[in-house]
């Protein structure tokens, strides 16, 4: 039998830059590209390679050799373990860089484009602390370091609350903290698994599909109120309520807690009956005067802050007069639609889900906006040019599509459409400068502004403003 050869070790890999999901990138002596996790631009280090191809090497940090001047010390003990936050050990100034870098490589590469205000990136007050929401699994068989693993005794206490761990679905890594979500936070997520371990509930089975407590969503209101959802596996009302009742005991934050029962194989929550146990089942949002009502199923944009950031930025980019017609694509639960309506004449918003799109109706009576029209319907089928023939023709686009961007025909209706001015937002400028490549013959792109909504991670927004020719 053929032995394999072990793994090589590069040594004194310099890296230059952070590529696809924010990996680190080197190269050996040859010329080869070498991807290293845990290394930081302007590390040296000796490379563990894992995964050797024709065109690159896979590895992780063996021996960090020279610190990068950007390298920074993590903050969070979960740092390397959970997939969350991998730029906790990159200063905030070079991610902004690098993010600011990306955006701009991929507008003028993929998208073809030369001449256009490039505006510096707009970073975020807090880079830690940002999240309104958060969602955490129970698991009865958490994951183990290895120092657990090499110690050689027996580990009683398998139950774990906190995230799973990248590319392993099964094991949970059980959060001791987490510097995303501002306190209780924490204080909550500690609290309900102490009171789980000293009242004997029963963790999650995901093997096995068995078990009583499944997912813990914790989400909040920028006026300091909180939403507790539970997802259950099955119901066990004394337990439940023993539970819940704590939480509310202890904690005065809480303004409303919900739960659901969730036998399914997967814990998405979209189509679970949700029932109230404490307050109203959702929470109220503001943001510049408009008012939203936010619950269990609802998507709202994780940074407060920012979103109002973006939310302006865009409302700035579009110049909207109140003679303006404004088509909102990917509208979601109305939030941009609502927040430019103010300004212009007519808006119509159209999105996927209709749950959002009821939401965004509600939104809109909750607001008093009555130049609101929204419409459901998968973006390629209902935005056609028979949608256009029977509606106001548009001044302004303003169009939020999901990561993997617009499809060609949608592109193709809004070249149809004309409108004179087009705001492309999104979360993916890869995507964004592929489907801007496709308007650039009747579209002059004349400015774009990277947001960072994710700070200590790759991800990164970007608002783009295009004018017809």
């Amino acid at each position: 039998m053929k032995q394999r050869k072990p793994n090589p070790i590069l040594e004194n890999i310099e890296i230059y830059g952070a590529g696809a999901k924010g990996v680190a990138i080197g190269k050996t002596a040859e010329g080869k590209t070498v991807l290293v996790k845990g290394a930081v631009p302007g590390d040296v280090v000796d490379v563990q390679v894992r995964k050797s191809k024709s065109k690159y090497f896979e590895g992780d940090v063996l021996n960090l050799v020279k610190p990068s001047e950007f390298r920074v010390e993590p903050k969070c003990i979960h740092f390397g373990t959970c997939g969350g936050c991998k730029w906790q050990n990159l200063s905030y100034e070079k991610q902004l860089y690098i993010k600011n870098d990306e955006v701009f490589n991929n507008i003028k590469r993929i998208g073809g484009f030369d001449d256009f205000q490039s505006l510096p990136i707009l970073g975020a007050e807090e880079q830690y602390w940002y999240r309104n929401k958060m969602e955490f699994s129970f698991s009865d068989a958490k994951w183990l370091t290895l120092e657990e693993i090499n110690s050689g005794e027996e580990i009683a206490d398998k139950n774990a609350l906190g995230f799973h761990i990248p590319g392993m679905w099964s094991k949970i890594l059980d959060l001791k903290e987490c510097w995303l979500q501002e306190s209780p936070s924490n204080q909550i997520r500690l609290a309900v698994k102490k009171f789980a371990d000293e009242n004997g509930l029963d963790y999650f089975d995901v093997k096995n599909q068995s078990g009583f407590l499944r997912t813990l969503m914790l989400r909040q209101n920028s006026m300091g109120e909180w939403m507790v959802l539970f997802q259950l596996y099955r119901e066990e009302k004394e337990n439940q309520q023993k539970l819940f009742n704590f939480l509310l005991e202890n904690f005065v934050e809480i303004k409303t807690l919900v739960y659901a029962i969730n036998p399914k194989q997967n814990d998405s929550i979209y189509d679970l009956d949700v029932q109230i146990y404490y307050g109203e089942g959702f929470l109220m949002e503001e943001m510049d005067g408009l008012r939203f009502k936010i619950g269990p199923k609802s998507f709202f944009q994780t940074n407060y802050q920012q979103a109002l950031n973006l939310y302006r930025k865009t409302l700035e980019f579009a110049e909207i007069t109140e003679n303006d017609v404004v088509y909102d694509l990917y509208t979601g639960t109305g939030t941009i639609a609502q927040y430019v309506a103010r300004k212009a004449k007519h808006v119509i918003g159209i999105e996927s889900v209709p749950e959002a799109i009821a939401a965004a109706k509600e939104h809109a009576k909750l607001n008093g906006l009555d130049n609101c029209e929204f419409f459901c319907g998968d973006m390629k089928d209902i935005f056609t040019p028979e949608f256009l023939a029977n509606h106001p023709k548009a001044d302004v686009l303003i169009t939020d599509p999901p990561r993997d961007g617009m499809h060609a025909k949608v592109v193709e209706q809004i070249l149809n459409l004309a409108p004179q001015k087009i705001v492309y937002v999104s979360c993916n400028s890869a995507t964004q400068a592929r489907d801007m490549a496709l308007l650039k013959e009747n579209y002059t792109l004349v400015k774009i502004l990277p947001v960072d909504m994710f700070p200590q991670t790759h991800h990164v927004e970007n608002i783009a403003l295009l004018i017809r020719k």
